[in-house]
């Protein structure tokens, strides 16, 4: 599969796994199975942040890639974690999920992303403070549920507004950076957000954003970022006239430094989306 250097060192499969729904809609046997033939596939890149799982997809992703740490991506993200309600939910997931999978799929979409819960429409997850104080601590949490001692990618999770302390959340990272906890800084954020978090832009190493081929701010996304570092996410909407495999053909056609997510959770979905990254090929 081919690869691009998101930044230095940082050396990512085009095609990343999006872990939201581990541990969340998506339970532990079938997750193990498709984080294997992911990496099996040649999948390096693995897109986690505190809050996925209610809060226990990192640990699981964690030992799932003990060993492996020199082979793959790890990008994770602090601003968003889950409350400590999230604990009451443990014994009650597997229930929701067997009621779930009894209820007919429709317009289902190979590698379709799954949306996490927005915090504050969300009993089971809170935004924490965007200060240096409060990243560190997420970090420091972040690499001990990972097993690692540094993270490729640590992103600020989708913010809402200005970022108030960005000034001191830059020279936190900078330093974090020299450290070696973290090799690359980055901002995940809406597209909605996008007017308020441009002036900003220039400042991260990765931006990581929803995009798709038919959303509506496509070319001003193009225009902005074409030849940047970034990390796509929720690439497949509702359109029925673009087979997944276009959708990402276009995708990595139009931003080649770009990586895109897809939360595969079935054998299909992780072969038919290996085979689209496999048929990409270097440009000249």
């Amino acid at each position: 599969m081919r690869t691009i250097e998101l930044a230095p060192a940082v050396n990512s499969s085009i095609l990343g796994f999006g872990c939201a729904p581990i541990l969340g809609a998506t339970g532990g046997k079938v997750a193990d199975r498709a984080l294997g033939l992911a990496l099996d596939g040649g999948v390096n890149h693995f897109d986690i942040a505190r809050s996925y799982g209610y809060g226990e997809a990192e640990a699981f992703l964690g030992k799932y890639l003990a060993g492996r740490r020199d082979q793959v991506v790890i990008a994770s993200k602090f601003g968003i974690r889950a409350t400590w309600k999230a604990g009451l939910m443990r014994p009650l997931k597997p229930l929701v999920r067997a009621l779930k999978s009894r209820k007919p799929v429709t317009g289902s979409r190979s590698g379709l992303e799954i949306t996490p819960p927005v915090p504050g429409k969300d009993p089971f997850h809170e935004r924490i403070p965007l200060t240096p104080e409060a990243m560190l601590r997420s970090l420091e949490k972040s690499l001990q549920a990972l097993r690692t001692d540094y993270l490729d990618v640590f992103s600020i999770h989708e913010p809402t507004g200005e970022i108030q302390y960005l000034e001191p959340l830059l020279e936190a990272a900078e330093s974090l950076k020299q450290q070696g906890k973290i090799r690359a800084w980055g901002l995940a954020f809406d597209w909605s957000e996008a007017k308020v978090q441009s002036p900003s832009f220039h400042r991260f190493d990765i931006l990581q954003f929803n995009n798709s081929p038919e959303a509506a701010h496509y070319q001003e996304a193009l225009n902005l970022r074409r030849d940047a570092s970034n990390i796509f996410f929720s690439p497949f909407r509702t359109r029925q006239d673009q087979s997944p495999a276009d959708v990402l053909k276009q995708l990595w056609g139009d931003f080649p430094s770009s990586i895109v997510l897809c939360s595969m959770f079935t054998p299909e979905h992780v072969a038919a989306n290996v085979k689209a990254a496999n048929l990409q090929r270097p440009f000249s």
